[in-house]
């Protein structure tokens, strides 16, 4: 898997959410809490992440340490799936300060410290950044 063409359908799948709900979360995380965008982006980024980490578990890897071939990194599946559900449930019963908290963890562990994950040198996409766009390594 050296040239972006040859992305298994899944990986292509993760990567666009997974992007998307990268560049999303800032959005909906900074706009006024409660207007439109808010909560417009805030269904949009939900649905990105749900669909970033289901669509994780149909992507496995046996050349790393893993369990039928789930990984350490799929451990932030339940992180997405745990905290947005919390999250939703404590704006519902109007804990909205619970609520930003979850919300800010899930970007930062799902987005950022996954995403951080994902360009490691060993990684497929950190190959493309640090030895293909950067020939570094």
């Amino acid at each position: 898997m050296s040239t972006p063409e040859a992305l298994p359908p899944a990986v292509a799948i993760h990567l666009c959410l997974a992007l998307a709900a990268l560049l999303l979360g800032p959005v909906a995380l900074a706009a006024r809490k409660g207007s439109r965008v808010h909560r417009g982006t805030g269904y949009a980024w939900v649905t990105l992440m749900f669909g970033a980490a289901l669509s994780s578990l149909f992507i496995r890897s046996f050349e790393r340490p893993n369990i039928a071939g789930y990984t350490p990194i799929h451990l932030l599946v339940l992180l997405v799936f745990f905290g947005i559900g919390s999250a939703l449930w404590q704006v519902a019963h109007g804990n909205v300060q619970r609520h930003r908290q979850l919300m800010w963890t899930v970007y930062i562990g799902g987005c950022l410290v996954a995403g951080a994950f994902t360009l490691l040198p060993s990684r497929y996409l950190g190959q493309l950044l640090w030895h293909h766009a950067l020939g570094l390594i």
